[in-house]
């Protein structure tokens, strides 16, 4: 090869360099065009009325959700994001999700270990009730018991020895820790939910209360709080009698890094539902149905869960 024609190679190379080198810079532009207008534009406000998605992310996967609960939150305890709303702040007969207050204000005030009797008037409540007068447990024991079988007999025994403690009435032993966790909401009559009369229900609360409440109980004991995760739980007395209760939540073995599970169901109150799940990695959501029926509060419950779910995946449904 001469020199001519090695001199016309060169500038055959050096013109194919350059028009890679333009291409680049055509494509890269034309990416800036395309990309920019996409990520820079911001989607319009979602509503945050009754029924409504409060978040942009994955808003539709709320949308079409049909629920039969007269109230219900979907509630990021890590961040403090209402991410669905219905009804979230309406005041409402609790059922037995007066259970979580009891406990919580158990744990705040006694040990885990502390011994706790079953007493003579917690024998004489209606069911579900397991115990006999006298019986006695460790408290994180018998708190395990009472939230995975919704057990009357052991709320009472649990509030009448923290009333005992703090020398309060149990009303006004429940509404200190109620008023201690900015739950303005809530109060409580008894320990156990269970309505005083036809009109009166013996707890009240909103769902975004029991969202919080939910979450606390499960930052102050985790151990007890999965327990209500379990299909049952087991427990011995203080005198070696075992007790092996059922979960009255049927669907805690679908529901995914499921952390806290809690039923309720009076004539007043309708069905009740109380779930923490962990939507990620430490990510604990808090979902709450309120005035639902006694089947429907396990559907509305778990579409809320998988609400949820497709709203962190960003799609309409799973």
């Amino acid at each position: 090869m001469n020199t001519s024609d090695l001199q016309k190679l060169a500038v055959h190379a050096r013109s194919m360099r350059e028009a890679g080198i333009a291409l680049l810079i055509s494509s890269g532009i034309l990416a800036l065009f395309l990309f920019i207008p996409f990520f820079g534009e911001k989607a319009p406000p979602t509503s945050s009325g009754v029924g409504a998605p409060t978040s942009d992310i994955g808003a539709d996967a709320f949308a079409s959700v049909p629920l039969t609960a007269e109230a219900a939150i979907v509630y990021d305890l890590s961040t403090g994001q209402t991410l669905y709303a219905k009804n979230a702040d309406a005041q409402l007969p609790l059922a037995s999700l007066t259970k979580l207050l009891t406990v919580y204000a158990a744990l705040a005030e006694l040990s885990p270990d502390t011994p706790i009797t079953i007493p003579v008037d917690a024998t004489s409540l209606d069911g579900p009730r397991t115990f006999s007068v006298g019986q006695t447990f460790a408290l994180a024991d018998l708190a395990r018991l009472t939230l995975t079988a919704s057990l009357n007999d052991g709320a009472a025994a649990i509030a009448s020895a923290t009333a005992e403690r703090e020398n309060r009435s149990e009303s006004e032993m429940l509404a200190s820790a109620a008023a201690a966790l900015n739950l303005s909401q809530t109060y409580a009559l008894n320990g156990s939910g269970l309505d005083v009369s036809k009109a009166i229900s013996g707890g009240y609360g909103s769902a975004r209360d029991l969202a919080r409440l939910a979450g606390a109980l499960v930052e102050r004991s985790p151990a007890i709080a999965a327990a209500t995760t379990e299909s049952s739980a087991q427990a011995v007395s203080a005198g070696g009698t075992s007790f092996t209760v059922k979960n009255t939540d049927p669907i805690v073995g679908t529901v995914p890094r499921l952390l806290l599970s809690k039923t309720g169901y009076t004539d007043l109150a309708g069905g009740n539902l109380a779930l923490v799940f962990d939507a990620g990695m430490n990510h604990p959501i808090a979902v709450v149905v309120l005035g639902s029926s006694l089947k429907a509060r396990f559907t509305d419950g778990a579409a809320l869960v998988y609400a949820t779910l497709a709203h962190f995946a960003g799609v309409a449904s799973l």
